[in-house]
């Protein structure tokens, strides 16, 4: 009998054994992971799925990282491992990856380190210094930590990886744009151009202004030039100019800007006064990408340096301008005229051509990963058909008619408008140290607006829930609320909407209340989509406008304040202003030449009277489904809000809201899925007083009576017990 009962537990456990690594054989096979995070953060989204399974050439990922680091760069490296293997799931046969060894160990396996270390750097992968803590003390090392793309033969390469923070966005973004830059490469009728301007003159100047590697820079440029000629198919075409010799400096700089020194007598007359050019300019079509090879410092007391651009960025430098010259990613507008912001920096009232800092440097920047920024200027004509999305930001002058027209009729089309318009503008200061003044603005585009059913509110936002500047010792110290900056809490976020689920806060600047017309709506079936509100705590400031921190005091009365709707997006089939309407004439300046030619008109039209020429069809009286963002501050996509690695919800946000408009809804929420930002609820006084209670006297209390219930147990059970076991009394 017990042999009987021995022989069926071991057949029992070889089942069980057989059954168990079935389970894994079939786990392995059959991959299955559950990704158990609320925002999905170790699964890759919809946008990078499609990338990885629409590849039409060979993709290869080649990762360089040092094993081992000390934490949190050994987790960014699982993390990296892990969403990997997540593309490779859904990716299709053109896809592979792998990590190459580089930390640096003897014999065999040193040796095959020291190989991939070369690889990477040949690669433009260099090693990072990491701050590692032993035993006690704090100690610096240099790692690997970085990877390349390669698709046919571009490359690609994320150089520092040093937190997983927006990993996965910017690792389909490169795909992406690899993707879009084989095609557009493919597609060129021509061969890009690439000049080399540099006087042979400057060679006598440059010991003296510290550039004695000057001479070097034509076969250098040259070389890279070669290299990268290579890897894009034969597209480029390099030519050295030497203005010098050829004598044409003056129709150079005519047609280009790139810097042109002039120098007296040197060195007791050694080097003769002359002048000399230096720059680097790309062509294709009728597009110019000028680089500058010489950058001009002025420093306080130590005066003018000249500094000579770093050949080991040259090929990522032309490698960036030639993604904007052949326009591998989808068009984005951007109005260039009627005042609104500069993107090229030049500023208002300088002499021509003379650059300085942007406003929307980070925006442009960030909108540039997956857009080729072009500007449109609407009194030169209409907006190009390639654009699907036009940028208006804070525009000052007057729009007429037909350039309302160009607009309304763009709308029509079934396009966006993303619209970022000022109630106010800021006057400077009549006298010192006064306060600018604000004067309320009309451009025109207002009565587009309320025909759509959306307004803005001719006042400012402000808002006790607000962004609070900490003050210097020497003005008191402490905190001052900054009220026309209202921090816009989660709760008063649309979080139903997708793009907008992880962004749990922002901060607003100088931002008007929006308004919309509900019959207007209703009757012209749009859907109005609020992206976010002031708090409850928010009132109006109308008529005279004072942001002096020190003089805005909120309403005594909280029935004053309330929730104010701060930025929507409106879509559907639009009816059109121009509606029944002619078609606007255009107002141009005429010349003496026009006016000839308008003279000569007029006499054909009297042989052949054209007003009984009837057209039809011009107008566009109701659109295709179209969008338009509004919002009232122009501020929310400046510099001074949008931070240049666009990781904080601000940017998130604006560009969120830029892919939602051109239907590209998939890359916002990849975006915005790895946000970190999670503030805390605001919770009231007496809450605050409870918790603390709570924590403090609560919790010993609690603990004390359950201690109290676990001795009455135990006693209780000890009684049974002894009753039980207790001899009768006889």
């Amino acid at each position: 009998m017990g042999v009987t009962n021995r022989a069926g537990n071991y057949a029992k456990f070889i089942a069980y054994l057989v059954i168990v690594v079935l389970i894994n054989i079939a786990g392995i096979n059959l991959f299955l992971r559950m990704d158990m995070t609320k925002n999905k953060v170790y699964s890759i989204s919809e946008a990078s799925q499609d990338v990885v399974s629409t590849l039409s050439e060979p993709l290869t990922i080649k990762v360089f990282f040092t094993r081992n680091l000390p934490a949190p760069h050994n987790n960014t490296e699982q993390y990296l491992r892990d969403l990997l293997e997540e593309y490779s799931i859904y990716a299709n046969r053109y896809f592979n990856y792998r990590f190459y060894d580089v930390s640096p160990e003897e014999g065999t396996a040193g040796h095959e380190a020291e190989v991939n270390q070369e690889m990477a750097r040949n690669y433009g992968i260099y090693p990072v210094q990491i701050q590692n803590i032993e035993e006690d003390e704090i100690k610096f090392q240099k790692a690997y930590m970085g990877l390349v793309l390669i698709h046919g033969d571009i490359i690609e390469r994320i150089s520092n990886i040093t937190s997983t923070d927006g990993l996965e966005y910017e690792l389909t973004t490169a795909i992406r744009k690899l993707n879009n830059k084989v095609s557009a490469l493919l597609r060129l009728t021509e061969k890009i151009r690439i000049k080399l301007i540099m006087s042979s003159s400057l060679k006598d100047v440059a010991p003296y202004i510290g550039l004695e590697n000057l001479s070097q820079v034509p076969e250098r440029i040259k070389d890279i030039v070669e290299n990268l000629n290579g890897k894009l198919y034969g597209k480029l075409e390099f030519e050295y100019l030497d203005p010098t010799k050829d004598g044409d400096l003056e129709s150079i700089l005519k047609n280009y800007r790139i810097l042109n020194l002039k120098w007296p007598a040197l060195d007791k007359g050694k080097v003769q006064p002359g002048e000399g050019a230096a720059g680097l300019v790309m062509e294709y079509g009728d597009k110019v990408a000028e680089v500058q090879l010489i950058t001009v410092i002025r420093l306080p007391v130590i005066g003018t340096r000249y500094q000579l651009v770093d050949m080991k960025d040259m090929e990522d430098i032309i490698s960036e301008n030639l993604e904007s010259l052949i326009d591998i990613n989808e068009d984005l507008g951007y109005l260039a005229d009627h005042g609104t912001i500069s993107l090229s920096g030049e500023q208002k009232g300088s002499p021509m051509g003379q650059q300085g800092q942007s406003d929307l440097s980070n925006f442009q920047s960030l909108a540039s990963q997956n857009y080729t920024v072009k500007e449109v200027n609407l009194k030169d004509g209409a907006i190009p058909e390639g654009i699907k999305c036009l940028v208006i930001a804070r525009p000052e002058e007057t729009f007429t008619d037909f350039e309302l027209f160009q607009l309304d009729q763009f709308l029509m089309k079934g396009k966006s408008l993303y619209l970022l318009l000022d109630a106010f503008k800021e006057a400077d200061p009549s006298g010192f140290n006064q306060m600018p003044s604000y004067v309320l603005q009309k451009t025109g585009l207002e009565k587009l607006l309320e025909h759509y059913g959306i307004s803005i509110r001719e006042s400012y936002v402000m808002d006790k829930n607000c962004y609070r500047q900490r003050m210097p010792a020497q003005f008191g110290g402490g905190e001052r609320e900054i009220y026309f900056a209202p921090v816009i809490q989660n709760k008063h976020i649309n979080s139903e909407l997708d793009f907008m689920r992880n962004i749990k806060g922002m901060v607003a600047v100088k931002i008007s209340p929006l308004k919309l017309n509900a019959g207007s709506i209703k009757e012209n079936s749009l859907d109005a989509l609020r992206l976010f509100s002031s708090s409850d705590k928010s009132w109006e400031m109308k008529g005279r406008i004072n942001l002096n921190p020190m003089y805005i005091r909120p309403p005594q009365s909280d029935d004053e304040m309330s929730s104010l709707p701060l930025a929507y997006i409106l879509e559907g089939e639009f009816p059109s202003y121009f509606a029944g309407k002619s078609i606007p004439e255009k107002i141009l300046e005429e010349s003496d030449s026009d006016k000839e030619a308008k003279d000569k008109s007029s006499e054909e039209n009297k042989v052949a009277d054209l007003s009984k020429i009837v057209g039809e069809g011009k107008i566009i009286s109701k659109g295709k489904p179209g969008k338009i963002f509004l919002i009232g501050s122009s501020e929310m996509l400046t510099d001074n809000v949008i931070d240049k690695k666009g990781r904080t919800p601000n940017a998130i946000f604006v560009l969120n809201v830029l892919d939602y408009l051109n239907n590209r809804e998939a890359t916002a929420v990849m975006r915005s899925k790895e946000q970190t930002f999670n503030p805390l609820d605001e919770t009231g006084t007496a809450t605050k007083a409870f918790v603390k209670t709570f924590n403090i006297a609560g919790l010993p209390v609690i603990v004390g009576l359950f201690g109290l219930l676990v001795w009455f147990g135990r006693h209780s059970r000890k009684k049974r017990i002894q009753m039980m076991f207790k001899k009768p009394v006889i």
